[in-house]
């Protein structure tokens, strides 16, 4: 049940995980006190003050120096590869979730500028972000998780660096393919939604409201005797009066104070609306005398955001950002709802009119990222950006010696933070992915529930019977295949959980060594490549640049198959079925 509702992805990943929880408890498969051990899990504590650390380098400003480096790149080959050399190194030990948030509106600026697709450009950044969280314990929250089960099971812990030798060999591969030949499977062109990030101006298949003024040439007349598609390029979806929709938007006078629900690129809707005196019901207006500049900023609901599934209505983007959202976009769907009753889905884009001196507040909403804005100079403190720095720095080093746990460092590290005013000391509450947070404390007793009740001894022994005696090596590579498949249609997290038990139970039944069936586990989980839901940072570039579901599946396979033929090759050598 827990494995078709993670991939049907039509409940929350944190409610199913509580919902599995709930009925291993009812049905007496697990105590109170295992159904708890999750939450206190060390992995759970430590991804918590590692999303604290990430926000801490991304509030203090230390990746814009990289940011403003990579923008002055015009050839987008040469921008691929050198956000995958970038983004690489520092997916080890920064979310990269926020690593690709950060670097994304640079790479649609320049792609804007070149003329290129996004496509070209942002998938190999998103499989860049995941090749460097493999490559050490604390780049990946299925790394922690991994160890964390393995430790749980009587095995040695696993060092900080100790993935390094083949992620970092993995991760050149990698890049040397993306660059070599991925980039002839990637789209030369893709419907993305974006056409001139940068320069303030939305392009896109946008949905807004427009309403008729008294002076409008609109009023009196028809949608049809206005010919509004034929003259203006404008789609009308609906016409709204009050509370209702109009059975005949087209044949229905207009009057005014009715509102049009139209579509269009945005220059085209702004033309119409100008031409026809129309106003947006939802502009914000302006106290005081002072004509402060206004800007238009396009901005994506982020995976695992507060905003997803909310109406705006219920976001404080008003108060906050003394703005308002004149529309939206929704790749592959066409929206027929008023924007207030229209619930917010991942990858929806908002027209945002905001005052320009809001624009570094609106960066720093988790909820969302900034796509395109008009310029504005960012003033940043590089004293606490060399302090964010250096406090992960001592973190890593101070776990890597083993001078301190991995959880103690990690905490130490994130209070430093919040002490240097890296970061507010109320905005780690607001930036921690609270559904992963969740689902970690929730979902990790069903790992206790599938050893307990023999479901993986029972499922490692039909395994074995379809596979035969072909020895250790073939076990290997039936754990990295299941556990790569699983992981796309699950996610990395629920995959590393349900296959963690039983990798060691193939380990025993082959006689061989649990260790390298672990790290086996930990590599085809951290690297999903062949759909756009098997990680964040694919599901982000999804919508961002345009792809097709097949593009992913074009691209990831051949990618997956690689990084599997050389873990067979090398893990065995790292890591020895007999020591």
């Amino acid at each position: 049940m827990a494995m078709v509702a993670f991939a049907s992805e039509k409940i929350r990943i944190d409610m199913v995980a509580l919902v599995v929880l709930a009925l291993l408890v009812a049905l007496g498969i697990v105590d109170i006190d295992e159904a708890l051990s999750g939450f206190s899990n060390e992995a759970t504590v430590t991804v918590a003050a590692m999303f604290a650390l990430s926000l801490g380098i991304e509030r203090s400003g230390a990746l814009e120096p990289l940011g403003q480096m990579l923008s002055r790149i015009r050839k987008p080959w040469l921008l691929t590869l050198a956000l995958m050399v970038t983004i690489a190194p520092m997916g080890a030990f920064v979310k990269n979730i926020a690593l690709v948030a950060t670097f994304l509106p640079l790479a649609l600026r320049v792609c804007t500028r070149s003329g290129t697709s996004p496509a070209r450009v942002l998938m190999p950044m998103a499989f860049a972000a995941q090749m460097g969280g493999v490559c050490t314990l604390i780049g990946t929250s299925s790394n922690l998780l991994t160890n964390s089960l393995a430790v749980k099971s009587g095995l040695p812990e696993f060092g900080v660096f100790e993935f390094t030798k083949l992620g970092a060999i993995l991760a050149v591969v990698g890049i040397a393919y993306l660059m070599l030949l991925g980039r002839w499977l990637l789209p030369k062109q893709a419907n993305t939604l974006l056409g001139a990030v940068g320069d303030g101006e939305g392009i896109g298949k946008y949905v807004t409201e427009l309403r008729i003024t008294a002076d409008s040439p609109l009023r009196g007349t028809t949608i049809a005797d206005a010919r509004i598609i034929e003259l203006h390029g404008v789609f009308p979806l609906e016409l709204l009066r009050g509370n209702e929709k109009m059975w005949s938007p087209r044949f229905q006078k207009l009057e005014r104070h009715d509102v049009l629900l139209v579509r269009g690129d945005w220059e085209k809707i702004e033309a119409f609306r100008q031409n026809m005196k129309l106003v947006y019901p939802r502009e914000p207006h302006y106290a005081g005398p002072d004509d402060r500049p206004r800007v238009l900023v396009e901005m994506m609901v982020a995976p695992a955001s507060a905003a997803e599934s909310r109406h705006l209505s219920d976001l404080d983007l008003g108060w906050r950002y003394d703005g308002g959202v004149l529309a939206i976009h929704r790749r592959g769907h066409l929206l027929h709802d008023s924007l207030g009753e229209v619930e917010l889905a991942v990858g929806d884009v908002l027209l945002l009119l905001t005052e320009e001196d809001r624009l570094p507040v609106l960066r720093a909403d988790d909820r969302f990222i900034v796509l395109g804005q008009r310029s504005s100079r960012r003033h940043r403190s590089w004293r606490k950006a060399w302090l964010a720095v250096g406090t992960m720095v001592a973190v890593v080093v101070a776990s890597g010696m083993h001078w301190m746990p991995i959880p103690a460092a990690a905490i130490c590290g994130a209070v430093a933070m919040a002490a240097f005013g890296c970061y507010g000391h109320k905005d780690v509450y607001e930036a921690m992915d609270w559904k992963i947070i969740v689902l970690l404390g929730a979902i990790l007793p069903l790992g206790i529930a599938i050893e307990k009740t023999g479901v993986a001894h029972e499922l490692v022994a039909a395994s074995m019977q379809l596979l035969g005696d072909h020895g250790p090596l073939a076990a290997l590579l039936l754990v990295y295949l299941l556990t790569a498949v699983l992981t796309e249609f699950m996610g990395h997290n629920p995959s590393v959980v349900l296959m963690v038990g039983i990798a060691i139970s193939v380990a025993q039944s082959v006689q061989a060594d649990p260790r390298p069936f672990i790290v086996a586990v930990a590599f085809a989980a951290a690297t999903s490549f062949a759909t756009p839901v098997g990680y964040p940072t694919n599901t982000m570039v999804y919508y961002a640049g345009g792809y097709r579901f097949t593009d992913f599946m074009k691209v990831g396979i051949p990618l997956i198959a690689i990084f599997c033929a050389i873990s067979m090759w090398l893990i065995p050598q790292f890591w020895p079925f007999h020591p």
